[in-house]
């Protein structure tokens, strides 16, 4: 008897512990992020008043504005070819180096190093040195070529300049997360594969990307909620007076924009409504979809 209550009393403090470690944590999501989405929800029912105060309530008159708003649709599609750009391109190079860098290769650690740093570096250093490479006067690439393209000024090419900048800031980060996936592939697999003559690249198509699915599900589920939230990168690298800004500003951008520089937090609301109804629909139509292709045995 003394021993059952024991064990209850272990349990208790066990789970009240529990709960005072993520209770900060759980602070901090409720605080930073829960409680600001319904303030934007409700903010995008009202006009901002003068001097940011007063706000008027206009019920769906902003949604009403947003739907027939170019810029915002413009913005939408800007953020959309960004991500059909960055996300497939970056988890596919990722998989490869993952692969490469899994295996028993001379300096593994100098290279597994050198790939993450873009994610330590800071945004505006990161800017600053890609705009340098891009500049069509002196720029790196233009003299390493021998050619003379605007490639942050030309409206045609400017947002896939800028996808270019993404991949190679996240490649370092997704190929982590697809090494964490690979130490958990048995070794007797490949071994077997082999003795029955099968290829390293059918090794990789038929072991590796079928037992770890579930990382490359999650690394693109997160990549697309990234993706579909640019803004850094594209308000360091792109001017306001830039001929390629209305080609290339996301709807983050554009929430900025409305919401900071012409204090119209109202619409600026609206618009990450939008985008928030974009990103849960893009994610369900993925949890719908990896029914078929992940494999969590």
């Amino acid at each position: 008897m003394a021993g059952k209550q024991k064990v209850t009393s272990r349990k208790k403090s066990e789970f009240i512990w529990g709960w005072l470690f993520i209770l900060p944590t759980m602070i901090g999501l409720i605080v930073l992020n829960i409680i600001p989405i319904f303030q934007t929800i409700h903010q995008s029912f009202y006009k901002t008043g003068d001097f940011g105060k007063g706000n008027i309530f206009v019920g769906l008159d902003n949604y009403t504005k947003v739907f027939s708003d170019t810029e915002v649709w413009q913005a939408l599609w800007n953020t959309i070819k960004y991500a059909i750009v960055e996300v497939p391109i970056s988890v596919i190079i990722s998989l490869v180096l993952a692969v490469f860098l899994n295996g028993k290769i001379k300096g593994r650690s100098f290279f597994r190093t050198v790939f993450f740093l873009p994610m330590v570096a800071a945004p505006a250093a990161i800017a600053m040195v890609w705009r340098w490479l891009y500049n069509s006067e002196f720029g790196l690439l233009n003299n390493m070529l021998h050619t003379k393209i605007n490639w942050i000024s030309n409206p045609d090419i400017t947002i896939y300049s800028i996808a270019i900048i993404g991949i190679w800031s996240i490649i370092g980060y997704n190929m982590v997360l697809f090494l964490a996936g690979l130490q958990e592939v048995p070794k007797d697999y490949y071994e077997a594969a082999s003795i029955d003559g099968a290829t390293g690249v059918q090794q990789f198509f038929n072991i590796t990307v079928p037992l770890i699915s579930p990382t490359i599900f999650f690394v693109l589920v997160t990549r697309i909620i990234a993706a579909m939230q640019v803004f850094d990168v594209i308000f360091m690298v792109i001017d306001n007076n830039n001929p390629a800004l209305r080609k290339t500003q996301s709807l983050v951008c554009l929430f900025y924009k409305y919401s900071f520089s012409q204090s119209n937090k109202g619409y600026g609301s609206t618009v990450v409504v939008v985008l928030l109804v974009v990103i849960l629909a893009l994610t369900v139509v993925q949890m719908i979809g990896q029914k078929k292709w992940v494999h969590y045995n």
